[in-house]
């Protein structure tokens, strides 16, 4: 089964389990509002604790996670424009702006005007923003060999998410665009 086939039987698979269950959550109001029962809190403590680890790994590179993944982006693909590097990290330029300051400051990326069209700022990696690169080949290994859980649950758990991301953004779509009684 090629990976396009997995995450349609995954998508499925949990919309069925959302069909079925919606009558199960609406009736048990009691145990939905404990704290422990709440995804989006085990969501949020897994992402505390996986930033935990990461820090290990990046602060000896003087990086923050935000940072590295603006690092990450750039390094598959060098030369986008704050905008693209924007919709890849979904982060708004509000946001990501100060972090592209501090690692231009770090000597990481450089920030210039693009000639063709003044109102946009191109991002570049100077030669010590590519040379990180290789100081942090390993920290992906690190991180995966710190959850404890074997390679396909792994990615059977970011084939999850990424489809849990995908429905919640559709549902959010859906409800922002349609129109009140």
């Amino acid at each position: 089964m090629g990976n396009s086939d997995r995450n349609n039987a995954i998508a499925t698979r949990m919309k069925q389990k959302i069909v079925s269950h919606e009558t199960h959550y609406r009736t048990s109001a009691n145990e939905n509002m404990k704290l422990e029962n709440h995804l989006c809190f085990a969501l949020y403590a897994a992402l505390h604790s996986y930033n935990n680890i990461y820090k290990l790994h990046l602060d000896p590179l003087e990086l923050t996670y935000p940072q590295y993944l603006v690092m990450l982006v750039l390094w598959e693909r060098d030369d986008l424009t704050v905008k693209e590097l924007g919709r890849r990290l979904r982060l708004d330029s509000g946001t990501l702006t100060p972090l592209l300051k501090r690692l231009e400051a770090a000597g990481r990326l450089r920030r210039t005007r693009d000639p063709k069209n003044e109102r946009q700022v191109r991002i570049t990696l100077t030669g010590e923003g590519h040379a990180l690169k290789g100081s942090t080949a390993a920290v992906p290994t690190e991180i995966n060999l710190a959850t404890g859980l074997e390679e396909r649950r792994l990615e059977d758990l970011r084939v999850d998410l990424n489809n849990l991301r995908f429905s919640l953004e559709a549902r959010h779509r859906r409800k922002a665009t349609s129109k009140p009684d």
